[in-house]
């Protein structure tokens, strides 16, 4: 098991080098002068030059890919002695730097990874990304958790009650489901149930999780803006939720071992539950990671729609203002998210089926 887990990690590592590759190379060539963008149009070329000496693009490409690369790892060489030199730790940059140990002016530094600044505010990137994840996290794990609860509860059911109604209402709802786009979703729900209906169920149409008193000036808990975004967040992972625990259910069910549990008297819950619905988990689960990590990464039209202060928002707002580093910096971020959650997937169905693990 352990060479397994190593393996997935090492594969995570490289998979993680070659989007870093691509996200600097990509961004690099666009058009456009941080510098410009920063000081504004009509900044003097001395000021120019400045910030471009500053951001290290007076140097050549393949240079600037190093110093990327030492930006963003935690453990990077840096000139420990010369605060001059462009390779010094700058706590303005870096922040608390730990020098391990160096040779000569050369050290190697424990240091925080380091995103770059945003063009706009100036703020680190990895303070922006922050704010923005924390409302994201609990919005994408509120969907998925109604996804998952209410899809496995019905794709069990339709299991069940193969061909009957309730079959086929819930593969109608599936199949809507999966082909609405979120956008439009987004949009239906905030009309019918923020505008039209409002009234009856009192929710808005924006909102974040914290709201403003009027009176006091403080801020509250505001659960109810989170209900909306969450349900239109939820319905395209519930949609295919449903197919897949029917499915892989109706297929787990027509293999011997079911039928030697069916002659030995089991319930038919008895052999669902526990014989049964752990080995028709593997594609769900697959469903399950590969859904999360999309919702996690920033779900950008829906987050968008009801003004929810988040990842997407974040990403909408930089690419709206050409801000570069914040646009380069959510993008690792959401393959972070993405390569974790594969890995920690990965182990799930090594220890759900052990022939994986040999393979």
């Amino acid at each position: 098991m352990f060479h397994f887990i190593l393996k997935r990690f090492w594969y995570g590592i490289l998979v993680l080098f070659g989007v870093i590759i691509v996200v600097f190379f990509l961004f690099n060539v666009l058009p456009g002068d941080p510098a410009r963008m920063m000081l504004g149009q009509r900044a003097d070329s001395a000021s120019v030059e400045a910030i471009n000496k500053d951001l290290g693009r007076d140097k050549p490409l393949s240079i600037q890919f190093i110093n990327y690369l030492n930006d963003l790892s935690p453990l990077s060489f840096h000139n420990v002695r010369d605060s001059r030199n462009f390779w010094f730790p700058d706590p303005a940059k870096y922040g608390k730097t730990i020098t391990l140990f160096s040779i000569g002016s050369t050290g190697l530094v424990l240091k925080e990874p380091y995103l770059r600044r945003s063009y706009q505010s100036k703020r680190n990137v990895s303070e922006i990304l922050a704010e923005g994840f924390v409302n994201t996290i609990i919005l994408a794990f509120v969907a998925m958790t109604f996804a998952v609860l209410i899809g496995i509860a019905v794709g069990i059911m339709c299991a069940i009650y193969k061909n009957s109604l309730i079959d086929r209402i819930a593969l109608v709802f599936s199949v809507l489901g999966m082909s609405l786009p979120s956008f439009f979703v987004a949009i239906l729900n905030a009309w019918i149930f923020a505008f039209v209906l409002v009234g009856f169920t009192g929710l808005n149409m924006s909102g974040s999780l914290y709201g403003v008193d009027d009176f006091g000036g403080g801020t509250y808990l505001d659960l109810k803006n989170l209900i909306l975004p969450a349900i239109t967040l939820g319905i395209r992972p519930l949609a295919i939720i449903v197919e897949l625990t029917r499915n892989s259910l109706l297929e787990v069910m027509t293999q011997d071992y079911i039928r030697t549990a069916k002659a030995k008297g089991l319930t038919k819950s008895k052999i669902i539950l526990k014989h049964a619905l752990k080995n028709a988990l593997n594609p769900v689960v697959t469903a399950i990671s590969g859904w999360l990590a999309s919702l996690l990464a920033g779900a950008v039209f829906v987050e968008f729609v009801f003004d929810w202060k988040g990842i997407g928002v974040v990403i909408v707002n930089a690419l709206d203002k050409y801000d570069f580093p914040v646009v380069m910096g959510a993008v690792l971020f959401i393959s972070i998210i993405l390569i974790v959650i594969n890995f920690f997937v990965d182990i799930i169905y090594g220890l759900l089926d052990p022939r994986i693990r040999l393979q």
